[in-house]
């Protein structure tokens, strides 16, 4: 054995003993479990880079991909929609409008999908050792921000080059309705993660869900049309949709050729209860992953 390694083990001597087991209790067992995450976030970080580099493994392109499905739904999107369907027409910009919206679609769409699948993904290890096992659904986190990265600068440049944004308070909408994204999808990865170890349909529902999620929020079609064909009864509930009102949010930043009446007038104050109630939303789900992790071992 090394010295460092001989070190190390009279460091671990030292230090009392923990118990192997998820911190207990509403308000103190989430911030244990904060905690305990904190302090393993190098793994968090090695399981970050795992995944993508598995991701591209052996792939002549790599990261390039991630460009790929985003721009050709792009393409369909304009196509078929924008042209054929002429949409286009009520909506300028619309490439520039579709890519905002599938940019932050894609992120959500990835977090909550892979982080779905990634407790069963990392079952060798669940099944061995025991660690904070929300570090798994949160490295599916980390993956989708750094490809969200690459797409949010790409849609930068083109709203630069085609339009040019507008630098003024509007730009604020994109970190709020950033964070509004992120938390409702660790939410719901976080529960949806738990589920799937006990139930692996899971997994299966929630590509369906997804797909009809997509549909129900404005990423091919503006505000102003679901506006305008139902009841205000329906548009209030349309709008209580967090991933909806996300999209209007990167829209209101980033689409400058946005008509007058493209947004809601309380679209910042909605952004702002859609966050306050998803970061309770996202306590709650880490308790209810923290009971159901239990038995994780023993149904894998």
């Amino acid at each position: 054995m090394s010295p460092e390694a001989e070190a190390r083990m009279r460091e671990l001597a030292t230090q009392p003993l923990r118990r192997a087991s998820p911190p207990s209790g509403f308000f103190v067992g989430a911030r244990d479990s904060v905690g305990a995450i904190w302090e393993r976030r190098e793994l968090l970080g090695m399981l970050v880079r795992r995944e993508l580099r598995a991701r591209y493994k052996d792939s002549a392109l790599g990261f390039l991909w991630t460009l790929a499905r985003p721009l050709v739904s792009l393409l369909i999107y304009y196509v078929a929609i924008g042209r054929f369907l002429g949409a286009e027409r009520a909506i300028p910009d619309f490439a520039i409008y579709v890519f905002t919206g599938l940019t932050v679609w894609q992120l959500f769409n990835e977090i909550v999908a892979n982080g779905t699948a990634s407790i069963l993904a990392n079952d060798g290890i669940v099944k061995k050792i025991y660690l904070p096992r929300e570090i798994f659904p949160l490295a599916t986190v980390g993956s989708a921000l750094f490809n969200f990265a690459i797409q949010l600068a790409i849609l930068l440049v083109a709203a630069l080059a085609i339009r040019g944004l507008v630098f003024d308070s509007r730009l604020l909408y994109l970190p709020a309705a950033l964070a509004v994204t992120l938390v409702w999808a660790t939410a719901a990865a976080l529960v949806l993660s738990a589920a799937n170890v006990y139930l692996r349909d899971v997994q299966y529902l929630v590509e369906v869900a997804l797909m009809l999620g997509f549909w129900a929020s404005p990423i091919v079609y503006s505000w102003q049309m679901v506006n305008g064909a139902v009841s205000p009864t329906i548009a209030l509930l349309y709008l209580d949709n967090p991933v909806t009102i996300a999209v209007l949010g990167f829209q209101r930043a980033v689409w400058t050729a946005a008509p007058e009446g493209a947004f809601p007038g309380d679209l910042a104050m909605r952004l702002l209860v859609a966050l306050a109630v998803g970061l309770v939303m996202l306590v709650i789900s880490q308790r209810l992953f923290a009971t159901m992790q239990g038995n994780f071992a023993q149904e894998l």
